[in-house]
């Protein structure tokens, strides 16, 4: 993301104005500016005059990292890295190659900054899954992501639907003066209207809060009658001039006002901004009660964290809180929001396993686990961050760099269905554990096995308005099929109670459901599989027993044809059942062609008479 200067903070305190030499002064000043794209220009310079060494490869390999340009920060962090450099050498340049889709090389420069920061979280989080993209985009897509008519040619990002009012932070007014570090305008909140076909029209800045610095992005008060934003110090005439660099240089204030009319007033910075660090990208709880933001204040966990504060209802604040280890990390995480119920935390992490150089996680506050990946495709190789949602339109937006530009897209969920299996013994309602558990749609194709956990639970994440079946099975109970019928409920429960398998075994048979054969083959199918499955059960727990099958085919045909095809069934069992490991002298099969049918309906047989007819039988011989 282009925008770092708002997103990111800036800490004045660790702000280093050292240049390695004479050479390197005058593009060490810019970028000490902040100004990088004039500071890539003069250290491109002493490239050419063959003057640059490690620190200028390093020197520009940071100026695009900051500027998210893989392409180029790649070619530099490559040169730099051919003499000795820092551990977040190393980490930038893993992430810009993972952001330019280089996830092998990616992993090399990984390896070399575990080696060199071996404590760090992002370090130990590599070393126990270095193989955590093939993960990532194989998970269930939950959202559809299309492109936003509101986006412009300049930044653009910091989308928050309250009502029909989109509000969204850009640089598109060119009437302001341009940004060193992004070669943009300053930023400006913006508000559009959201239409009732979704499209979004309409777009002009919100002047009562916009000023000659940087503003937004924004969070709004469920009544509208409140906003935070973010903004600059300069504002409060705050500022750190450092003589070296012949500049001031202001940190990010965050900001509230309240509902005027049309427009808003009573601007005021919050009481814990500070000289000494940023605060940024709020985001206020639906109840008004918590406001979280990301900040670089001491005590947190790396360059910037996601932290929180209470909102008193006489309008005083708490103490900032970190939200700890579960969200945060050595790295950076910023653009926090809450969810309307309060539930889950969304935010963009560079420090955490991704895909490019910013992800999008989502959090259960109460649930003590780590922050999830959302996946493709909200998640890409570039940057994607500012993410929130509106329940009451269901409808998500966030900001994504992935078409070489800071843009506005829309996420609208995938209509989805968790189905919820938990298996039991249907005499006692005990709960099976590792019982295995398929999930299979309307032509029987299998999507996916898992096995129960120890409260004999399984769950699937499966598209709406369609049928599928549940095939649950364990060692010692008959397998079944449990039919879940099309929802648009988001929850599907479906209670798997198998029964133990020794109630399927007569005095002379073993008597399954009926193995039915497609007309005029021999192979077995997936429901023929699913009931020999129990027979090769009853068998390792009989160890005695001997079976003989026979197969028999329905009247279409001559008999010697019928006789050869029940044949090449009867021995398409016997080798299913020795294939799962029982021994070949305890399974015999018998072809009977078609002189036992099971419906004698001679010439005038219904398909369903004739596939009744195509069988097998299990008969105890021992």
């Amino acid at each position: 993301m282009k925008n770092l200067y708002i997103a990111l903070c800036i800490a004045i305190t660790s702000l280093s104005i050292t240049a390695q030499n004479k050479d390197t002064k005058s593009a060490d000043n810019l970028f000490n500016k902040f100004e990088y794209v004039d500071a890539s220009k003069e250290y491109l310079k002493l490239v050419e005059k063959e003057k640059a060494d490690g620190y200028v490869y390093k020197q520009l390999g940071d100026t695009y990292y900051n500027m998210f340009n893989a392409v180029e920060a790649t070619k530099w962090y490559a040169k730099a890295v051919e003499t000795s450099q820092d551990a977040e050498t190393y980490y930038r340049y893993a992430q810009m190659l993972k952001a330019d889709g280089k996830y092998e090389l990616s992993n090399k420069q990984m390896q070399k900054f575990a080696s060199m920061s071996p404590s760090d979280s992002r370090a130990k989080a590599f070393k126990e899954n270095p193989n955590y993209v093939p993960k990532l985009l194989s998970k269930t897509k939950e959202y559809n992501v299309n492109s936003s008519e509101i986006s412009s040619d300049k930044s653009d990002f910091g989308p928050l639907l309250v009502e029909n009012t989109l509000y969204f932070t850009s640089a598109r007014n060119g009437a302001r003066k341009n940004y060193g570090w992004t070669d943009e305008p300053f930023l400006d909140v913006y508000q559009a209207e959201y239409n009732a076909d979704g499209t979004i029209t309409n777009a002009f800045p919100v002047s009562s809060i916009n000023s000659k610095w940087h503003e937004g992005p924004v969070t709004v008060s469920a009544d509208g009658t409140t906003i935070y934003f973010s903004s600059e110090s300069f504002k409060e005439k705050e500022s750190e001039k450092v003589k070296e660099l012949k500049a001031k240089f202001s940190q990010v204030y965050l900001y509230k006002a309240t509902k005027n009319g049309d427009s808003w007033g009573n601007i005021m910075p919050l009481p814990f901004n500070s000289k000494e660090f940023s605060c940024s990208n709020p985001s206020l709880s639906n109840d008004g009660k918590t406001l979280y933001f990301s900040s670089n204040m001491p005590n947190g966990m790396g360059g910037n964290d996601i932290w929180k504060v209470a909102v008193n209802a006489d309008n005083t604040y708490g103490t900032p809180e970190n939200l700890g280890k579960n969200v945060n990390t050595e790295g950076n995480e910023s653009f926090p929001f809450i969810s309307d119920d309060n539930k889950v935390l969304y935010f963009a992490s560079s420090g955490r396993q991704g895909l490019g150089g910013y992800d999008v996680f989502e959090y259960e506050l109460n649930s003590g686990k780590d922050a999830v990946n959302m996946g493709t495709p909200i998640n890409t190789d570039k940057d994607d961050f500012s993410f929130t949602f509106n329940s009451k339109k269901d409808v998500g937006f966030f900001a994504s760099n992935r078409n070489g530009n800071d843009d506005i897209f829309k996420a609208t969920p995938v209509c989805g269905v968790d189905v919820m299996i938990v298996v039991t013994n249907a005499k006692t309602g005990a709960i099976l554990s590792n019982a295995s558990v398929s999930i299979l749609d309307d032509k029987k194709n299998v999507i996916a096995t898992e096995m129960s956990n120890s409260k004999g639970e399984v769950k699937y994440r499966v598209e709406c308005e369609k049928p599928y079946v549940v095939q649950a099975t364990k060692d010692g109970y008959e397998g079944n099929t449990f039919a879940v019928a099309k929802t648009k409920e988001k929850v599907a429960n479906v209670a798997a109670a198998l029964d133990p398998i020794d109630v399927i075994i007569n005095e002379n048979e073993i008597v399954l459901k009926a193995i039915y054969f497609e007309f005029d083959k021999s192979n077995i199918t997936q429901d023929g599989a699913f009931e020999l499955d129990k027979l090769v059960q009853v068998m390792k727990n009989n160890d005695k027993i001997v079976i003989l099958a026979k197969s028999h085919t329905d009247n279409r045909g001559s008999d010697r044809y019928n006789l050869n095809l029940s044949d090449r069934r009867a021995k398409s069992t016997v080798q299913y059942i020795i294939s799962k490991g029982i021994d070949a002298n305890r399974i015999s099969g018998k072809g009977m062609g078609e002189l036992e049918p099971k419906v004698d309906c001679g010439k005038n047989c219904t398909e369903e008479q004739h596939a009744q007819n195509r069988r097998s039988e299990f008969l105890i011989v021992k």
